[in-house]
């Protein structure tokens, strides 16, 4: 999956999907607060920003 099909809001299975990894490892990285996720009922939503800043070191935490 190239970035620019990724949608602007990503669910899990689009990280798990991008980055060719488990469920568990795509949950584990979406609540590990590396980036901004947004939980809405039981989804967790990431801006494909945020996303992509992460991945690509931009967005680096303390």
């Amino acid at each position: 999956m190239k970035t620019s099909e990724l949608p602007e809001v990503l669910e899990v299975k689009d990280i798990q999907v991008f980055l060719g990894i488990g469920r568990s490892q795509a949950y584990k990285l979406a609540k590990s607060k590396s980036f901004h996720a947004v939980i809405v009922g039981k989804r967790i939503l990431v801006s494909k920003k945020s996303f992509l800043e992460w991945f690509e070191g931009n967005h680096l935490t303390a």
